[in-house]
């Protein structure tokens, strides 16, 4: 049978969601119903993406029997509420990345999980692509030996966009781009918390943090560093540097579909969409959906490639960067 899944917000990233999942096997994935705070976004929304049951609140989407999983597309700093909401009708959930403002939010949200016995992941896309799967592989069979150095950057000018200046719409550099270049280093290092971090950055009038620049020590006096910015484009690449070679991610390393392995380069292509995209290479997003069936059909609560325990570790080391950066959220003061 199809996994059935239910879109909670009608937004830019479930548009592209829902693209992703149409590149997939019909029988292996429906979309079946779309939430949105105004019944007119939904039904706009369902029309676009063939969707055959639509909600004007997403309190009726969670009382829908026929929904196996939600997919949360909602702004990060009402994560916690909405996923609390599907987590208590006892739906499955696919929560869109940050997970939460905070590490105080994060376990409340997978405390929840548990209690209720539900699947929860939080949406890291990037793990899941072919050229990310292939990274591991590498590591695990010592293809450039011991891991001694990672660096990571993404920066994208979207000081335009309200949600990128505006702290209660969750702006930031680190929770909103920072997160992929922590999930790599946290993937390369198997999920390892480090002993040191050291971060320095730059804010925005706002309060919100525009450039980010993290140093992170390892044990056996293994480092990371990472770039992260609102204001610029980086060169958006990730390299892996080993005693024996390097890896490399030569762009876009939040989705990425080429690898170079010691100067030599494969390209791992995504799906092309049937409607156009709001981000570069959203159809990617097929590779955490068909995670969530797998994980589904063999009765798991999570996902051992983005775990609740890795969830946890980047929220606890977001919080102490931004500590160190001087950023605050009214959702750290509650």
């Amino acid at each position: 049978m199809a996994t059935r899944w239910g879109i909670c917000s009608a937004g830019k990233i479930s548009h592209d969601f829902t693209v992703a999942l149409k590149t997939l096997p019909p029988e292996d994935h429906q979309v079946v119903a779309v939430a949105a705070r105004k019944l007119e976004d939904a039904q706009e929304f369902a029309k676009k993406h063939s969707i055959p049951k639509v909600y004007g609140s997403y309190e009726e989407l969670a009382r829908d029997p026929d929904v196996d999983v939600v997919y949360i597309g909602v702004i990060h700093p009402c994560h916690l509420k909405t996923c609390l909401l599907y987590t208590n009708a006892k739906k499955n959930v696919l929560c869109e990345k940050p997970l939460a403002m905070n590490t105080k939010e994060v376990k409340e949200i997978l405390a929840s999980a548990k209690l209720n016995d539900v699947f929860f992941m939080e949406a890291v896309w990037t793990r899941f692509f072919p050229a990310s799967v292939e990274i591991r592989r590498l590591l695990a069979q010592g293809e450039v030996g011991d891991v001694k150095m990672v660096r990571s950057e993404f920066g994208w000018p979207v000081l335009h966009v309200p949600r990128s200046t505006q702290k209660e719409l969750g702006a930031g550099a680190m929770l909103d781009l920072g997160v992929y270049c922590l999930q790599f280093i946290c993937m390369v290092f198997n999920g390892e918390k480090p002993e040191c971090i050291q971060a320095m950055g730059v804010c925005q009038e706002t309060g919100a943090d525009e450039t980010v620049i993290v140093t992170l020590k390892f044990s056996r006096n293994r480092m990371a560093v990472f770039t992260c910015s609102s204001g610029m484009k980086l060169v958006n690449d990730a390299v892996i540097v080993g005693t024996n070679g390097i890896i490399r991610v030569p762009e876009h390393m939040w989705c990425p579909t080429s690898l170079v392995v010691n100067g030599e380069e494969t390209q791992y292509p995504v799906p092309e969409p049937y409607l156009p995209l709001n981000f570069i290479n959203s159809t990617g997003m097929r590779y955490e959906a068909e995670e969530v069936r797998q994980c589904l059909l063999k009765g798991l609560k999570q996902s051992a490639v983005i775990s609740h325990a890795d969830s946890l570790l980047l929220a606890e080391v977001e919080d102490e960067i931004r500590r160190q950066v001087g950023v605050t959220y009214n959702q750290d003061c509650q």
